[in-house]
């Protein structure tokens, strides 16, 4: 009987252990490459881009988006010579929306890039010293954010009497930080405090060298995240103030300049306003899409 007992015991307590224990689930995650959202936004930005860089490769035309222009044929309709049809100037209409992801393109990627430096920067130089460091910086983003962002961007247009891209990317640059300093504050805040930049400091090092080894590296990867969703905002507020009037202005060539010119012919020639849109939707699209698959792969706090 005891050596019954004995023998029954441990498959008796061990019943509700395994019972009340689940086993771990283990989430292959895979390659970030592999996955469709990034895969098909990855594929969209990379053409884009390349758009932008090499518009001929795809209008076919040759560098001059003006070519092979026959005032006669104005907004003729999609044909199978002009697949997008022709614009108000008898131009081939997809040439022009070719050339026209350039500036939209080009004005996104550098005032994220220039948001991107001046966030990092800041936002270390005020989560790692604080004090009044911090309170000078904190301050410049509150009197930043109390200007809306499109309206502050209008105010500063308004002084060029010709805007090219650059003007346009100074005015949209000049207000689009304040955002990514407070999120940079935040990471270089929490990581300050850990074991290693307290093992630096200790060792001797200097404030310059552990911001510049330590802090930054590890505090960037969630602002480059933030930025590359910001990327689709930028190329619209900058299609958004070209299509009333304050953003580009000929003979530059773009999306939203494109849109302005359609608002006159939407009911005689809807395909100049069709075209532009649409590529400038799927722009954008892709760029968030491109952001949000990159944060759900390097959000911490995201896994």
């Amino acid at each position: 009987m005891s050596l019954s007992t004995q023998e029954e015991t441990p498959s008796v307590r061990a019943t509700p252990v395994a019972i009340g224990r689940k086993p771990a689930k283990k989430i292959n995650r895979g390659p970030i490459w592999l996955k469709p959202r990034f895969l098909i936004s990855g594929t969209i930005v990379a053409l884009m881009l390349l758009m932008a860089a090499f518009p001929q490769l795809f209008a076919g035309f040759g560098s001059n988006p003006a070519a092979n222009c026959d005032i006669m044929r104005t907004n003729e309709a999609p044909s199978a010579e002009h697949i997008f049809g022709v614009d108000i100037q008898g131009c081939d209409y997809y040439t022009n929306v070719i050339y026209g992801a350039r500036a939209s393109i080009l004005v996104g990627i550098v005032v994220t890039a220039i948001s991107f430096v001046l966030s990092a920067i800041l936002g270390s130089l005020a989560g790692f010293f604080g004090g009044w460091v911090d309170t000078i910086i904190s301050r410049a983003c509150d009197m930043a954010f109390g200007l809306p962002f499109i309206l502050a961007a209008i105010v500063v247009l308004q002084l060029f009497s010709e805007r090219t891209v650059w003007t346009v990317i100074f005015a949209l640059a000049l207000f689009s930080w304040p955002g990514g300093v407070r999120f940079m504050r935040s990471s270089v805040m929490e990581v300050r405090n850990r074991e290693y930049v307290q093992a630096s400091k200790l060792l001797g090092a200097s404030n310059t060298r552990i911001i510049a080894k330590h802090i930054i590296p590890n505090s960037l990867t969630p602002l480059l995240v933030l930025q590359t969703l910001g990327i689709g905002g930028v190329i619209s507020a900058e299609a958004g103030l070209t299509f009333i009037g304050i953003g580009l202005t000929p003979p530059s060539v773009s999306w939203g300049l494109q849109l302005a010119a359609a608002r006159e012919y939407i009911s005689a020639a809807p395909h100049l306003l069709v075209f532009p849109a649409i590529f400038l939707t799927i722009t954008v699209l892709g760029f968030v899409l491109f952001g949000e698959a990159m944060r759900d792969e390097f959000d911490p706090k995201g896994k």
